[in-house]
């Protein structure tokens, strides 16, 4: 008997913003397999069983997944945020893509998740009100001359940018090399973001200018979003300032 293989995602770390489609998804699963502090996150009950990996150990994370599923198990693949950002979703479909035949006919069920950049610009306003990508500073699966040629195009193509793994121990420069590149092409005064742990207690949300950007603000809980040339700031008086990015080009009549 073929069981079935949930792909959810815990949302940015509050509790409130797991969605009730990823909570019954996780009230149906027997096993759950997972990075240590995103199964720390729920709480299983006595019968639910737990196989924490460390977090650079995905596709083993998926193929065991998908052995346990394949025998006739509810298992339960668990990520932050949303499971299909730079997440664990494109795992398990690389998994079942190269694997045994029997992983095919698993079912497969990923729901989506609140992921940090929507926390974040929810924190501070609308930041990705107009078009924007998303982009992770980890050089891990690909080169770090692919992520500056994607952030010098996307900047230039008058993208908002928000990027994910800004920071580790091993990579501590990254950051800061990034924002000399969007320096490069964007205005000194664009806003950029620090959200860290946005919707959790240890939340910390900054915004400086571009120019004064300091990338030992971030660490690797902390998504930064960079706005475009059109993103604007709002003081509120007695309240924090409001960072958006308009629905139109600036001169346009609609």
């Amino acid at each position: 008997m073929t069981g079935t293989l949930y792909v959810v995602g815990t949302g940015p770390g509050n509790a409130e913003q797991m969605t009730p489609e990823t909570a019954q998804a996780v009230s149906n699963a027997q096993e759950f397999f997972g990075y240590i502090p995103y199964l720390d996150r729920l709480n299983l009950r006595p019968d639910q069983m737990r196989i924490a990996s460390d977090n650079r150990e995905e596709l083993d994370r998926a193929q065991a997944a998908l052995t346990r599923a394949a025998a006739g198990a509810k298992v339960c693949m668990v990520s932050g945020g949303d499971p299909g950002v730079f997440a664990m979703a494109a795992a398990v479909c690389e998994a079942i893509d190269k694997g045994p035949a029997e992983w095919k006919s698993v079912d497969l069920v990923v729901t989506p998740g609140v992921t940090a950049m929507l926390a974040v610009a929810a924190r501070i306003g609308a930041p990705l009100g107009h078009d924007f990508c998303a982009i992770s500073l980890s050089d891990n699966l690909k080169p770090w001359e692919v992520i500056t040629k994607r952030l010098k195009l996307t900047a230039e193509a008058g993208l908002v940018i928000a990027l994910y793994n800004p920071i580790s121990k091993a990579r501590p420069w990254q950051l800061g090399e990034a924002f000399e590149i969007l320096r490069g092409v964007l205005p000194a005064t664009v806003p950029v973001i620090f959200g860290r742990a946005a919707g959790r207690p240890d939340e910390r949300i900054a915004v400086m200018p571009l120019g004064e950007a300091d990338a030992s603000r971030a660490d690797m809980a902390t998504c930064v979003i960079i706005g475009s040339s059109e993103t604007r700031i709002v003081a509120r008086e007695g309240k924090p300032d409001l960072v958006y990015t308009p629905r139109f080009y600036a001169g346009d009549s609609h």
